[in-house]
């Protein structure tokens, strides 16, 4: 599998004078640039998923997410890439046209399935269902976030610690489910602090991401927190302000983000700056996740 795959990815500092002005050492992970499909923190996380799915002999994935969902897409990507079956629970009704994401999803061979969102949100209930209907299938939960997910977001911070000189002081990233901030913190051993931007209102991840990291034998680590305050309305939702500042990064950088995630990451990490949050002489490492870039 990973002959295809631009391994480890790129880590480029970003030039800035509002970043000398700080003296803060600012530094983007380029996820993205894995694979034109499989980018991001989704490769990561589907690794060692896709080891578990073929030890446990399924014939492919079954997973869920919303309709702007990055994890449908890459699983979608996968079963394409390496020839599996793919199943898709879509939260809430069928909206036609379908939006880019579920669209390459469809064209990559993945059916989609539409389940109410009342039902979607009990996750014992909708597990239930399809372990009953698709027995053949391996089940993945949303954002592909599980005890497999772990190993290969905290591969993420060994190729970091290969790519610099020091670990830094933070290490910031988009979070959703929760799953690539435990497999960071997990790679880390307590060294650095972790900062996860929040995509979705309310402040939820605590409980999921403390029962991960105990799941993966990491007992009660003092190194990460979420911030909340960057969501611009919550999941999939967007401003004017958020859509300029993502069009301006990219001419001023050339490094495209998305509105869903890493936009609202690369926000609040330049606002956090901009207002004294990290100490002069703070060096942070960004993880984009990647994404679908419009």
């Amino acid at each position: 599998m990973k002959n295809i795959l631009n391994l480890p990815s790129p880590l480029i500092k970003l030039s800035a004078d509002f970043l000398n002005k700080k003296e803060v050492d600012l530094w983007i992970k380029r996820e993205d640039l894995i694979h034109p499909y499989l980018s991001g923190n989704k490769w990561r996380k589907l690794e060692f998923n896709l080891q578990e799915m073929s030890r446990q002999e399924k014939k492919g994935i079954l997973t869920f997410g919303g309709a702007y969902s990055n994890h449908i897409y890459a699983t979608a990507a996968a079963g394409k890439l390496f020839n599996f079956s793919t199943i898709g629970i879509i939260r809430g009704e069928e909206t036609l046209p379908l939006n880019p994401t579920l669209s390459f999803a469809r064209q990559a061979g993945m059916r989609l399935e539409y389940l109410d969102r009342t039902t979607y949100r009990d996750k014992e209930k909708s597990t239930e269902i399809y372990q009953t209907r698709y027995p053949g299938y391996y089940l993945l939960p949303e954002g592909g976030t599980n005890i497999h997910a772990i190993p290969g977001s905290a591969r993420t911070v060994s190729e970091i610690r290969e790519q610099l000189p020091q670990i830094p002081d933070y290490i910031c990233l988009a979070c959703g489910t929760g799953g690539t901030l435990a497999g960071i913190v997990s790679g880390l051993d307590g060294a650095s602090r972790v900062l996860g931007f929040s995509v979705l209102k309310g402040n939820f991840h605590q409980r999921d991401i403390q029962k991960l990291l105990l799941e993966a034998n990491i007992k009660n680590p003092q190194n990460w927190s979420i911030n909340t305050d960057y969501h611009f309305g919550g999941y999939a939702r967007r401003t004017s302000e958020l859509d300029l500042f993502i069009r301006d990064f990219k001419k001023k950088y050339g490094i495209p983000l998305e509105w869903i995630y890493t936009g609202k990451m690369m926000y609040g990490v330049f606002d956090l700056i901009k207002k004294d949050f990290f100490q002069k002489g703070s060096k942070i490492v960004v993880i984009h996740t990647g994404g679908i870039f419009e």
